[in-house]
């Protein structure tokens, strides 16, 4: 259920060329290459910082220049790069170089990351009409539903990915709750060795059966992806375009009844619309938090022909929502907790040296994503940064992990001891140890049950695409016939060809299965 203002698409325009104010302190930072927002065709492009923000610029050939947003803090920008951790790929890419990237998804061998989540797309029906999804059947005009064979192959493909299989997967559409079958795919997806499912859901059905919420945990979910923009009958109208407050709330409340105890509030965050209401959200998921164990924010993505005087009415990137949550919470939770994604990479790196195993790296690119963990105690919020340096204790896991690899075990063990005194004793031995010592999905899967995860991941669209990010991407969708494609490439050029040459028209569909493709069949 990715996100785009598909309503605005059709409205005319006269194109404007440049998109930030021209200032004089403008300097480029680095060329990388994007795409035409019109035509997707690769360009050249240069990111630069103006005026304390962060751009990326290109000029198609026939569709003239642009300018784009891409950070809205260069400090903010500068600090997420020194995290920046290069992956190595994988061993077994699934298509070669022929056209170059962005062209040969599938994983191509100019990829540099592993999957760290992956995701299949099991319908793109639904049950309900947001106006901004396209990941929809009534958007696309025909209906894309890889048959159970197919799911199992791509279930297969994604675990035979080398060096390190996927470990994570969501079942996502479309809603894909409206397929029988849920279950059955779930059970596969254990079966065959993914520790961490989770289904993306509207919560509509959820909101209507507990039944069907203690099926789900049955079958093996292990967490619930529960679209969830705002607190108020307002944000729902303009975002799903019907209010859809007592819903979530209601499926929030049936998933405690069924005794869950891991679901992630998911938000399209829209500039003007709901970004007022981080710190309600905040509140209402530390009150909650015997239930939510994350709240994932996810800037807007903005597709079509869309002006720029319109898109800066609603581009919001990370740097903007960092500083809305300090605002909304008052300073309880700082700019300064976020860290980018790969912040954790040498955690898995240290841990995987010493015990001869290689974990899942999450070498996002360092503008992927940011996020802090906070704890809950007595109902109070107190951010991971308070128990400890994190950058001195991940600094002295590196060091752990460069010892191990050039096999000085007993040097990396005797690191791994001192990287304690980083950390305030009482949460080192609650929270860390297990974790370190184990290195097991159940050390983490407590770990992350003990607190609330609160990140925000900004997925590009043609505008703001900048191909090192993609490069480095670690969420990955697998579909029919043997491809695995980078979630933003998927989004912005691939989904449509994917889905119409592996779908069919909605009428055919219709007159098959005998029901509307809004109905469980």
């Amino acid at each position: 259920m990715e996100t785009l203002l598909s309503s605005l698409t059709l409205k005319p325009f006269e194109k404007k060329v440049v998109y930030p104010p021209e200032g004089t302190d403008m300097k480029d930072i680095k060329q990388t290459q994007s795409i035409c927002p019109e035509c997707l065709k690769p360009l050249d492009a240069t990111i630069y910082e103006d005026q304390g923000k962060v751009f990326i610029k290109k000029t198609c050939p026939q569709h003239g220049p642009y300018s784009e947003l891409y950070w809205s803090d260069y400090d903010q920008y500068v600090r997420a790069e020194k995290f920046r951790c290069e992956g190595t790929g994988v061993e077994n890419p699934h298509t070669e170089k022929k056209l170059d990237c962005p062209s040969d998804c599938g994983i191509c061998p100019q990829h540099k990351s592993h999957t760290a989540l992956a995701i299949i797309d099991i319908t793109n029906r639904c049950n309900l009409k947001c106006p901004v999804c396209f990941a929809n059947a009534n958007y696309a005009g025909y209906v894309y539903e890889p048959t159970m064979e197919q799911i199992v192959d791509m279930l297969k493909n994604l675990r035979e990915t080398k060096p390190v299989p996927a470990q994570a997967l969501q079942f996502s559409g479309g809603e894909p709750t409206i397929r029988k079958e849920l279950p059955d795919m779930i059970r596969k997806a254990k079966e065959l060795g993914f520790n961490h499912v989770e289904v993306n859901t509207n919560g509509l059905r959820l909101s209507q059966d507990v039944e069907f919420c203690k099926q789900l945990r049955e079958a093996g979910v292990s967490t619930i992806y529960l679209q969830f923009d705002g607190l108020t009958p307002e944000v729902y109208k303009y975002i799903r375009g019907v209010d859809l407050l007592d819903i979530k709330l209601k499926a929030i409340e049936n998933l405690r009844a069924a005794g869950w105890n891991s679901a992630v509030l998911v938000v399209t965050l829209v500039k003007g619309v709901n970004d007022n209401q981080l710190g309600d959200i905040i509140d209402f998921a530390a009150k909650n938090s015997d239930v939510i164990r994350c709240i994932n924010v996810q800037p807007v993505s903005l597709c079509g022909r869309l002006p720029a005087d319109e898109r800066e009415k609603m581009r919001i990137t990370i740097p903007d929502f960092m500083a809305k949550v300090e605002e909304q919470t008052q300073g309880v939770i700082k700019v300064s907790d976020f860290y980018p994604i790969p912040v954790v990479v040498p955690v898995s790196k240290a841990v995987g040296a010493i015990k001869d195993k290689r974990y899942v790296e999450f070498t996002a690119h360092p503008h992927c994503g940011m996020a802090t963990f906070v704890f809950i105690e007595n109902g109070k919020i107190t951010p991971i940064t308070r128990y400890g340096n994190i950058e001195k204790f991940v600094s002295t896991l590196q060091s752990v992990y460069d010892d191990a690899a050039k096999n000085n075990k007993s040097k990396a063990k005797l690191r791994l001891i001192g990287a304690g005194r980083h950390i305030k004793f009482s949460f080192l031995r609650k929270y860390v140890l297990k974790v370190l010592v184990n290195g097991d999905y159940k050390s983490l899967g407590d770990f992350a049950r003990s607190a609330v995860l609160i990140s925000s991941m900004h997925f590009m669209d043609p505008y703001n695409f900048d191909l090192e990010r993609i490069q480095n991407c670690v969420i990955h969708y697998a579909v029919p016939g043997g491809r695995i494609i980078p979630f933003c490439t998927m989004n912005s050029i691939h989904r449509a060809e994917v889905e119409k040459k592996f779908g069919m028209p909605i009428k055919e569909w219709q007159d098959k299965h005998k029901v509307e493709i809004s109905q469980t069949v």
